[in-house]
């Protein structure tokens, strides 16, 4: 481990060449083609739309599924109801 000379420190602290230059960014991918570029923007683009189409069906087949069980739900209240059940509905808040 090096020792810090303290009386130095001022003098270490103000000398530049000891400080690490930060260089520019590279300007955006220069390796890269921007038909290449185009074509990976094409590919995700395809991607997220793929991915919305399998999501919509998926809900719209989520949705099917909960209007069966409220159906059998109603058909299972309904009998309650002709059996003399009273069944007390919980109010939104």
């Amino acid at each position: 481990m090096e020792k810090i000379n303290k009386d130095n420190l001022e003098k270490a602290l103000d000398n530049k060449e000891s400080v690490p230059q930060i260089s520019k960014a590279p300007q955006a991918y220069p390796e890269e083609s921007s038909a290449k570029i185009l074509t990976e923007g094409k590919e995700e683009i395809g991607f997220h739309k793929g991915a919305l189409n399998t999501l919509v069906s998926e809900r719209n087949e989520l949705f099917k599924m909960m209007q069966n069980v409220e159906g059998i739900m109603q058909a299972h209240l309904k009998r309650l109801e002709e059996l003399g059940v009273k069944i007390q509905t919980q109010e939104k808040k």
